[in-house]
């Protein structure tokens, strides 16, 4: 049994120590009307969300934006976009969710703003504009590229504009272009929106692609490689375009500027063409000076094995830095949902039961997808109803990102309780029976087992900041130990349909605390046969 990590202080952040809820606003609750999900819907179920027992929101983009992305564009970083309400009902929901000890985490869009933004306005205006160098110009022959750099969502990320004949870089839509981070004016102004939102009481952000923040200064062409898609984005090594090493800089100063307020962190989405356990770690800088958490985004495409699920969480948790903290992601609003990628078929839910539970118990802080709870699966959405960009562009070949942003269902009422009318996704087929009210009226459910999951953890210091050190436990089965002083906990999960053998350590006797097959107290041997797909927390009760 090998400890990978050891104990953090017993000083409490509420970012190390608690679950935080992702949610995608216009999907969570309409509360007008008008088919979109708004602010004052996530007030109305503020009281879910704390009976849930999670510690903070992260919300996707909610700042004004023409939404050719869905918000991923902003055109004022300072205002709410009214499709989900006004700042007043910004500041409410700061003010209801701190009264019930829930923080708020905003998505940041910083690499890149809307073309409507006044700042680009301004800079594509003239070649000597005061602004023109907050933004990335190049070139002045039109079908001459600057470089060979490639957008992520297809073509060239460089755009002609005949205002000034000059290309702009565009890493996403030509409706996005990019910022220069390496112009001191553009990140003075940048770091005063940030400055804003603290003011206003924001606990934290999540940095959209920040390692795309800053560029090659010489504006190098990318080698080409072999990618695991045909699209020409992957064909290419981004080693010009992104993960340049002045972002480490940056990120000192950006968690200098947080340092000066209470209790706030920054969460950054590391892109990687394939999984890099590494660079997600290399962020977190030494634990002090970089970002608090980052996204490893290893699972996203990870078999259901065992062993493999191990080897991930190995290398991921080995290269956190000694004072770093580590998080646990399966879904968000860019992937597939975990529980169409791992739970299908007749074992769907008993999968998204050892998933819920590695989640939750994993060494980190868990990330946990709106409806993910409920075990929400993707929806086929039809070609008439795409709404995303990246859909809209290589449907049929990429559906695009809507089947992960649908509706959240609350009940089994029409629209599944979320809006009165139809939504601007369809709902899923299968929410008279997955929906929030179903599953609380049912003591097995998926949600309440959920719920069982994150009281244990929120009461355990161990859950929340002990030691992993992972077991060697037997065949398909993925069993670590969670510990901290006196308290100690094993988690053990069959991965498979079949019964599987168990191997803990023998100095201790161990009892259930919470299973999908034992009742709790239920005394555990050492070596145990497990249920098919069990997923069993035991506390260590004495040595032997």
């Amino acid at each position: 049994m090998k400890k990978t990590r050891n104990a953090q202080s017993n000083k409490s952040l509420w970012w190390q120590d608690g679950v935080i809820y992702q949610i995608y606003p216009r999907s969570f609750m309409d509360s007008n009307g008008d088919g979109v999900g708004d602010i004052p819907g996530i007030i109305q179920k503020l009281e879910y969300l704390q009976e849930l027992g999670v510690a903070g929101i992260w919300l996707s983009p909610i700042n004004k934006s023409p939404m050719f992305d869905f918000g991923y564009d902003v055109s004022d970083y300072r205002a709410i976009d009214p499709v989900f309400g006004s700042m007043k009902d910004f500041e409410r929901l700061i003010k209801e969710a701190h009264r019930r000890g829930i923080r708020i985490i905003m998505d940041l869009v910083m690499n890149h703003t809307s073309h409507l933004h006044p700042w680009f306005l301004e800079s594509r205006s003239s070649k000597e504009n005061l602004r023109r160098d907050w933004y990335i110009w190049r070139g002045d022959i039109k079908g001459k590229y600057p470089n060979n750099w490639m957008a992520y969502f297809g073509g060239r990320a460089w755009e002609w504009d005949d205002t000034t004949s000059q290309y702009y870089l565009h890493s996403f839509l030509k409706e996005q272009p990019d910022v220069n981070w390496r112009n001191p004016a553009l990140k003075n102004a940048m770091f005063n929106e940030i400055r804003f939102w603290l003011e206003k009481g924001v606990d934290g952000f999540r940095l959209d692609v920040v390692n795309f923040f800053i560029k090659d200064d010489r504006f190098r062409s990318n080698p080409f490689g072999i990618g695991k898609y045909l699209r020409p984005y992957d064909l290419q090594k981004h080693i010009y375009d992104r993960d340049r090493p002045e972002l480490l800089e940056l990120l000192r100063e950006w968690r200098a500027l947080l340092e000066e307020y209470d209790e706030r962190m920054m969460v950054g989405e590391v892109v990687a063409e394939k999984p890099n356990p590494a660079l997600a770690a290399n962020y977190l800088g030494d634990g002090t000076d970089g970002l608090h958490l980052s996204f490893d985004f290893s699972f996203m495409n990870r078999k259901w094995d065992a062993s493999l699920f191990e080897n991930r969480l190995r290398a991921y948790h080995e290269r956190v830095p000694e004072k770093g903290w580590p998080c646990t992601v399966f879904s968000n609003h860019d992937q597939v949902r975990s529980c169409s990628r791992y739970a299908k078929g007749d074992d769907a839910e008993k999968r998204a039961r050892v998933l819920a539970t590695l989640l939750i118990t994993m060494r980190g802080t868990p990330f946990l997808y709106y409806g993910e709870e409920l075990g929400m699966k993707n929806v086929c959405i039809p070609k008439s109803r795409i709404q995303d960009p990246v859909g809209k562009r290589y449907w049929p070949f990429n559906p695009g990102r809507d089947g992960e942003r649908t509706p959240m269902q609350w009940s089994d009422d029409a629209y599944a309780g979320f809006s009165s009318v139809e939504p601007w996704l369809p709902i899923a087929d299968d929410y008279r029976e997955k929906n929030v009210t179903c599953q609380l009226n049912e003591w097995n459910s998926l949600l309440n087992f959920y719920k069982s999951l994150i009281a244990l953890r929120n009461n355990s210091v161990a859950l929340r900041r002990g030691d992993l050190a992972f077991c060697d436990a037997g065949k398909d089965v993925l069993a670590y130990r969670r510990s901290v002083d006196e308290e100690a906990f094993c988690v053990a999960l069959n991965f498979t349909s079949k019964v599987r053998q168990c191997n803990l350590d023998e100095s201790y006797d161990w009892k259930v605390v919470l299973s999908t097959h034992r009742r709790n107290g239920e005394q555990f041997q050492f070596r145990e046969k497990l249920f098919p797909y069990e997923a069993t927390v035991l506390e260590q009760t004495k040595k032997r």
